[in-house]
Formats: structure tokens, sequence, C-alpha cells
């Protein structure tokens, strides 16, 4: 098990040092369920990759990590911080951060508001559009939910980040 690297301590104030990552599920019609898996940055917010599937297997983490590595930077060193969900534990999962050179963190048993970050993230996605549907099927779930995440990338303002979208915050941010 990984050690919690973290401990709620949110204080980072680079963008891709430290980054948040968990699944969630969304009923869809016909009694079946979305998964959606995603990595967030701490501190601009922005979604960095995401998937989503009928099921939250070993695909899933692993398609979400593959689309992380094109938003990387190795030399930052990061860390991706995780509740204690079976896939954060298995050696592949340990094995492809490795490889990436990110550090794996994990919140203690039971408290999640070690994750808060990414927790947060889908209590909006929910909120402001996937909770006003009824989903019929995983494609129309991957439409929603690109939709909503480049909006929430890319417009959605908040005020904690200066009025600026996540993606114009980590741009701000990063300017040398």
């Amino acid at each position: 098990m990984a050690p919690n690297t973290l401990k709620q301590k949110f204080t980072e104030t680079e963008p891709l040092k430290v980054l948040h990552t968990d699944v969630t599920q969304i009923r869809l019609r016909k009694d079946k369920w979305g998964y959606i898996s995603a990595v967030l940055d701490q501190v601009s917010g922005e979604i960095l990759s995401y998937s989503i599937s009928l099921s939250p297997n070993k695909l899933l983490i692993l398609d979400t990590l593959e689309k992380l590595k094109q938003n990387i930077v190795p030399s930052l060193k990061p860390i991706l911080h995780s509740d204690q969900g079976w896939h954060y534990q298995l050696k592949y999962y340990r094995d492809t951060l490795k490889t990436m050179g990110i550090e794996q963190s994990m919140s203690r048993k039971g408290n999640c508001h070690d994750n808060a970050p990414i927790e947060g993230f889908f209590n909006l996605l929910k909120r402001e559009c996937l909770y006003r549907y009824n989903i019929d099927d995983l494609t129309e779930l991957k439409n929603l939910v690109a939709k909503y995440i480049n909006w929430y990338n890319n417009k959605r303002i908040s005020l904690k980040k200066n009025g600026l979208s996540p993606v114009e915050y980590r741009e701000q941010s990063m300017i040398f």
C-alpha cells in the first residue's frame, strides 16, 4: 500500500505536480451502470485525462493513465493521489505509475476528504450535467461527459482561480 503523501495538505501552488484520481459511477437506463475514471490537477482543477466504461476494470484505469501521459511533465516529479480502491493497489497500476515517473499516494481507509479535489469534481459533473438526463447508453454518457469536461476545463470560471477557467489558470501559473 502506498503512503498518504498528501495528508490533506492541498497546498501545492504549481500545476501538474499533484494530481488526484478516482472512479465514479452513474446509473444508465435498463439497469446498467457507467463508470468514469478521471485525473484532476490539484492546482488548476483541470481534468487532465478521463475514460468511460461499463465496467470499473483494469482497462478503464490503464486507458485513463495512457491518456494522462500527454499531460505529464516527468521533471516535475508528479504525485498521483487516490483512495484505496482495489485497482489502485494492484501491481499493474503501481508499475505503470513507476514507468511514467509518477509517485503514488493513497488516502487513509474510509476518509473521502483525503481525495476531496476529485470527489468535488465528480459532484459538480453529476449535479451540473449528468443528473439532468436519463442516459440511455455508454455512447450518450461519453458524449455528455466529453462536452462537460471541455466546458469545465475551458469555460467554467472559478472565483478561487481569480475568475479563470482551469486551463487559463494553469497557463497563467506556468508562465515564468
